[in-house]
This record gives C-alpha cells, sequence and structure tokens, in this order.
C-alpha cells in the first residue's frame, strides 16, 4: 500500500531523512522506532503529504503523492486518519464536535455526524461524553477520543504519533489493545510511531528502526527482539552504554 523510495529532507543544514526506503504491505501494523528527534513524526508528515521530500519518492496506493498538487492531495488524505501527539483536541469544541469535526469539514448532514460520532466513541469506550470539553477528561480519555476522531471517516490508513506518551503504564497497555481492536474490527493499515518497547513489541505486524535517517532493520517483533544489530539491541534494551551514545 505505502512504498518510501531513496526520500531525503533535510532543515537549512540538518539532514533528518536520508535516501530512506521503506515498503509498508496493507493490512499490517508497521512500528517506526527510534530515539526522541530522529526523525520519526518527520517521516509520518511525509507519508500524508504534509512534509515533501527534497528528493524521492512516497507512493501510496500506486500514486506518487510527491508530484500531487494540493487538491489531490487532500482527495488523498481522506484515506488517512492520525491520532496526534497529545491528541490535539480543540478545546473550544464539545467532545462530540472534535470527532465530528472532519464529517461537518466535508459536509455531512447533522444528523448522520451524531450517529457516526456516537458509533465510534462508543469504539473506544466513551459512551455518553458527547457534551464534555476536553478539560473535563483524563489523558488517557483524551488519547482515546482523538482516537475516536481518527478512525471517524472510515480511514483506510491510521497513523498514530506516539500513542502511549503522557499517560501511565495501564492506559498505555488500554490504548495498545485499543490500536489493535480496531485494527481487527476496521481491516485498516497502521503506522505506529514510539520510541514505547512495550507497545512496540504488543500492537506491530512489524518493526523498522530510524537511525541517523535510515531505516536501519526491519523485521518482526521477535526479530528485533533476537537482532545481531548492535545499534538496535541499544536501543530496544534502553543501555546506557553501546555504539549510539559512543558515537554521540
Amino acid at each position: 500500500m505505502i512504498e518510501i523510495i531513496n526520500i531525503c529532507k533535510s532543515f537549512e543544514d540538518h539532514l533528518v531523512l536520508d535516501s530512506l526506503n521503506l515498503t509498508i504491505q496493507a493490512g499490517e501494523t508497521m512500528v517506526i522506532i527510534g530515539r526522541s528527534g530522529c526523525g520519526k513524526s518527520v517521516l509520518l508528515k511525509h507519508i500524508i503529504g504534509i512534509l515533501k521530500p527534497d528528493s524521492g519518492q512516497v507512493i501510496i496506493d500506486g500514486n506518487d503523492i510527491t508530484r500531487m498538487s494540493e487538491k489531490e492531495l487532500n482527495n488523498l488524505r481522506l484515506k488517512f486518519g492520525m491520532l496526534f501527539q497529545g491528541a490535539a483536541l480543540f478545546d473550544s469544541l464539545t467532545i462530540g464536535e472534535n470527532v465530528g469535526f472532519s464529517l461537518k469539514e466535508r459536509r455531512y448532514d447533522e444528523a448522520a455526524i451524531n450517529s457516526r460520532v456516537k458509533e465510534c466513541l462508543a469504539m473506544v469506550g466513551l459512551k455518553g461524553i458527547d457534551d464534555l470539553k476536553p478539560s473535563e477528561l483524563s489523558g488517557g480519555m483524551r488519547k482515546r477520543a482523538g482516537l475516536a476522531r481518527a478512525i471517524c471517516t472510515n480511514p483506510q490508513i491510521v497513523l498514530y504519533d506516539e500513542p502511549t506518551t503522557g499517560v501511565d503504564p495501564i492506559m498505555a497497555d488500554a490504548v495498545n489493545e485499543l490500536i489493535i481492536e480496531l485494527h481487527k474490527r476496521l481491516n485498516i493499515t497502521s503506522i505506529v510511531v514510539t520510541h514505547d518497547m512495550v507497545s512496540a513489541y504488543k500492537v506491530a505486524t512489524r518493526v523498522a528502526m530510524l537511525y541517523k535517517g535510515k531505516i536501519i532493520e526491519v523485521g518482526t517483533p521477535e526479530e528485533i527482539k533476537n537482532t545481531k544489530n548492535p545499534i538496535v539491541h541499544q536501543f530496544i534494551k534502553g543501555l546506557a552504554a553501546g555504539p549510539i551514545t559512543e558515537e554521540g
């Protein structure tokens, strides 16, 4: 479904993505791991077309999105849902208005929006909170509301940016279970960016590690756990000493 071919991206003189290659199959959950600031979120923004690479291609369903007009990109983005880091809910809107925001933008009628909002909130275990504001919810509930918004448009692909950041371990596991459940129920392709290895191992079909602008290893959770690559080994074990810290 998604093929990333030799993409490069620099910000001023800082090279973030360096001839990066990655293929994501339809229906899988690809987890992208790597240190904070290594470019994981930048990669997500290329997949959804928010950023354009300096060179290279991003192929989605056979179409190179780097060559698309803004109108074509907006149509393509209808295939995507995204759970932002911190959920990124609009404080001034109710939870129901947040979840149904994209449907309202697309001029769905009010009854259809309300019905879909209730359905999506029920899917993530948040029945009956439509009229509450984000400030009235816990961090975990805001994450789930953000997830309800991400799936409200029946996307084919859902992007998760650090879905377990900022919640306690019990709520993190609940979020992981939701990702698995929604993946099974909706038959979507999922791309998860995280440095939480507990989450990575639990939700992934495959795991890819991003390091110094490149994907240096891709494998199943079991293959990643048993890696022979010293850089991947240091990261997944959370070791202070190793090639990553030696290189600075």
